[in-house]
């Protein structure tokens, strides 16, 4: 459906992507985590057709991005980073405006996102909040009913809310088969909407990881009182990088909790809390390599 193949767009001094491949299958929904500069708009610019490669292809159904860029943005939906607005429109004018742009005569589906999302796009754009704006955007990206989206960070400046209401929106449309790529920097939404993770880092993938097997497979962070000072000295000796608060020991276990609870079983404990290790940690234990 989306292939990237080799792509290297050089900026100098560092900065661009470099030999970047991977693809992104029929209604799967991809994320992309990286920081500010890793390269995660270059990219969703050579998707949109904006910009040539150096090196490497980059093709949506087949189609090269760059030769057939006419037709990708006609029949994407796009939310660009950075939205370009005409300020002295009225929000809703300015959806009018690209529709007709677009040749998007029915309309309904954009006056349903417009009640969903809570968009009061009577009022001039200039007046607007940057979480009103970005709403005008997800509307215009969404409003033909795209089979593909392409999306530069979508939640941001919305409130967690309207967060909420964007995944819910992204579990329709992988309901409905649709394919979608797009950038966060926020890491609850990347876990609880996308099938497949992949990590930049300074223009290069760190890695791609399917969602389910990461979660399988992180690491958990166990917390565990135990009833006598003796027996947390006793535990500690056996793992040394365990960290204690009183007579309390917290504990980094990857996979199966299976050993640690046998272990444990020979000793008295008042209590005993998990939690699973976030995307963010995940993606901050790559960035610390």
């Amino acid at each position: 459906m989306i292939e990237i193949c080799h792509l290297t767009k050089d900026y100098g001094n560092h900065r661009g992507v470099f030999d970047m491949s991977f693809q992104i299958h029929k209604g799967e929904i991809l994320g992309i985590l990286g920081p500010n500069g890793s390269g995660k708009t270059t990219i969703i610019r050579h998707l949109m057709g904006f910009i040539k490669p150096d090196q490497g292809t980059v093709q949506i159904q087949g189609k090269d991005c760059f030769q057939e860029a006419a037709f990708i943005q006609q029949n994407v939906g796009y939310l660009p980073g950075e939205i370009a607005f005409m300020d002295d429109m009225t929000g809703m004018n300015f959806i009018h405006l690209i529709a007709k742009l677009k040749g998007i005569h029915d309309l309904s589906y954009a006056h349903w996102l417009i009640n969903f999302l809570e968009l009061n796009a009577q009022g001039q754009i200039k007046r607007m909040s940057k979480g009103m704006k970005q709403k005008i955007g997800l509307v215009i990206a969404l409003m033909h009913d795209p089979a593909i989206l392409i999306l530069d960070e979508p939640t941001s400046g919305l409130d967690p809310l309207m967060q909420m209401k964007f995944i819910e929106l992204m579990k329709k449309a992988k309901q409905q088969g649709k394919t979608v790529f797009m950038s966060s920097h926020i890491f609850e939404e990347i876990e609880n909407v996308c099938d497949r993770v992949v990590i930049i880092k300074e223009g290069q993938v760190v890695t791609i990881e399917d969602m389910e097997q990461l979660k399988h497979h992180r690491y958990k962070h166990y917390e565990i009182q135990f009833h006598s000072l003796l027996e947390m000295e006793k535990f500690m000796y056996q793992h040394p990088d365990a960290k204690r608060h009183q007579q309390t020991v917290s504990l980094l276990v990857k996979g199966s909790p299976d050993q640690l609870i046998k272990e444990l079983s020979s000793y008295t404990i008042d209590d005993f809390n998990v939690q699973p290790q976030s995307l963010e940690e995940i993606f901050l234990q790559y960035y610390g390599e």
